[in-house]
């Protein structure tokens, strides 16, 4: 298994390192895990808001005991590197969110990422030396793993409502410090917010796409220098919308137009059973 782990953990770090950016998609459950990998994509990351949909959830309303349940099943669906949302890491203090790392760790995945928000409407954030000491206590953690773990460090002001780009680029430069080995702030949508984000630090700069309204394309963002490129939840929001668009058809006008739509059962039969590679 830690052999296993370590190539896998070596892969993710070699993408991280190469020419170009890459984008990792993100699966919400086995299923999906193991259709994106035989599409040929390099790596996998979860998505914590699209496993708590599956579940009949709200997003962040899995819990920590949900999650790693969750992400046991993950990496036996896919031959690729695979990241997970830990979200916060489940916790306010520092060795809570180290401990949540140590948990995550023995599911099988190479790589993480903590969040900064507080989950508290009052203080959306945690103060940035709370902050900046979480992601050490998580950098900590992982270098005490048996394989090279990439841990992600993600500023939230844009993704909670507080698009406020000179405090973003502050904490990422925190945690840079702190030594996260990946940089993140979900939320920003436009050419002049990523520039700048990407030449304050001198680590990889993760992209969060598939927002409506924002049209930036792998070559954009490629050519602002960002490395790594994930769509979050949009992927499961995708496959529920249209879900819930032929449920609506049938319901409001009793037709299966859908069907019209849908992939067939030959061919995802055909995609899931494609050898991996």
């Amino acid at each position: 298994m830690t052999d296993t782990l370590t190539a896998r953990a070596l892969a993710f770090r070699q993408l991280h390192a190469d020419p170009g950016c890459f984008v990792i998609p993100n699966p919400w459950d086995a299923g999906s895990a193991r259709l994106l990998a035989r599409m040929g994509f390099k790596a996998l990351a979860s998505t914590g808001a699209g496993h708590a949909f599956s579940c009949g959830l709200t997003d962040g309303a899995v819990g920590r005991e949900g999650m790693m349940a969750h992400l046991g099943e993950m990496p036996a669906a896919t031959y690729l590197p695979l990241s997970a949302d830990l979200e916060n890491g489940f916790g306010a203090a520092p060795e809570t969110v180290a401990n949540t790392l140590r948990l995550a760790a023995t599911t099988g995945i190479v790589g993480g990422s903590i969040e900064d928000s507080s989950g508290d409407r009052a203080e959306p954030l945690y103060p940035l030396a709370l902050a900046t000491e979480r992601i050490r206590a998580a950098v900590e953690a992982a270098r005490d793993l048996p394989f090279p773990f990439t841990l992600t460090a993600r500023a939230e002001n844009y993704f909670i409502g507080q698009p406020d780009l000179a405090d973003t680029i502050r904490r990422l430069q925190a945690y840079q410090e702190a030594g996260a080995d990946v940089l993140f702030a979900p939320g920003l949508r436009t050419r002049e917010d990523i520039a700048a984000v990407v030449s304050s630090v001198d680590r990889p700069v993760n992209v969060l796409m598939g927002m409506e309204g924002v049209t930036l394309t792998v070559a954009d963002l490629e050519a602002l220098g960002v490395k790594r490129i994930s769509v979050g939840g949009s992927f499961a929001r995708a496959a529920y919308g249209a879900f819930l668009r032929a449920a609506k058809e049938v319901q409001e006008k009793g037709s299966f137009g859908y069907a019209d739509e849908a992939i067939s059962g030959r061919d995802i039969t055909r995609l899931l059973r494609k050898p991996p590679g």
